[in-house]
């Protein structure tokens, strides 16, 4: 027997403090998702200067990796990538019926986050070296 349900309104914007760790985790998902399609956009258009020539290529990657916001963001798109990898990993196994009840789903919510932070901590140094 269905019920009827008041989701209220989508402009209700103020609702985003009701949000449980599953619709956070659905909101940063599908926000990393189209992150990485805008990364992707990027890389190609990097790429394609390769098809001028092989100078013009390296001369692109040279110029964009001496600009600390570039090694900012680089950072950044880790962190996406990272949490969209460990995140789709935690969907997979709800999807194949592991960790289903909502107390699992919201630790392996929290650990995607805490394992994301601590990988992007620890790679700090890597992307920033030589920059400063």
């Amino acid at each position: 027997m269905s019920q009827s349900y008041d989701r209220g309104l989508v402009e209700d914007f103020g609702r985003w403090k009701e949000f449980s760790a599953g619709m956070w985790a659905w909101v940063l998902h599908k926000f990393t998702g189209w992150v990485l399609i805008g990364y992707l956009f990027t890389h190609i258009a990097v790429l394609s200067t390769a098809l001028q020539s092989p100078e013009a290529y390296t001369q692109t990657l040279h110029g964009l990796e001496s600009l600390a916001v570039v090694r900012v963001l680089e950072v950044g798109l880790l962190a996406v990538a990272v949490f969209h990898i460990l995140n789709g990993v935690r969907l997979l196994f709800v999807d194949l019926g592991l960790g289903l009840d909502l107390d699992v789903q919201e630790k392996s919510f929290y650990a995607a986050l805490v394992l994301t932070a601590v990988i992007v901590v620890a790679s700090v140094p890597t992307f920033m070296e030589g920059v400063f």
